[in-house]
């Protein structure tokens, strides 16, 4: 599967239509950005039912600066419009593909319970 641009037109749909994203945020000028995204393409094509995405930062700087971005390249993944993991640097492909089948495995149930446990204490403690 071909990886996605993502910009502010279609940025919104892809998340809320789509179960699992993940989006490589980079740059143009930026080396580690440049060298990580072979890694990227080749990885995409073995997880078809996953949709690989990229937010050029220096077009998007909207949703750059919504998500607070601040070094690149920055991997973030979305399974069910929640974000399971975002952090700056390339990885190496294995570390990648480990990180995909990861998150791939994780029970979105589970998140959704820890979520609502956290938020309920948080907002105990505000009482």
């Amino acid at each position: 599967m071909a990886v996605l641009e993502l910009n502010k037109d279609n940025f919104e749909d892809t998340i809320n239509n789509n179960s699992f994203i993940i989006i490589d945020f980079w740059a143009p000028w930026c080396g580690p950005c440049k060298s990580f995204a072979p890694t990227y393409e080749k990885v995409s094509e073995d997880f078809p039912d996953v949709v690989f995405s990229k937010i050029n930062t220096e077009d998007e700087q909207e949703i750059a600066a919504h998500f607070q971005i601040r070094s690149i390249p920055t991997l973030m993944i979305f399974r069910d419009q929640i974000i399971i993991y975002s952090e700056a640097g390339a990885l190496p492909e294995g570390s990648f593909r480990q990180l995909v089948e990861q998150a791939s495995s994780l029970d979105m149930d589970d998140v959704r319970k820890q979520i609502a446990e956290s938020e309920a204490g948080a907002g105990s403690a505000d009482a």
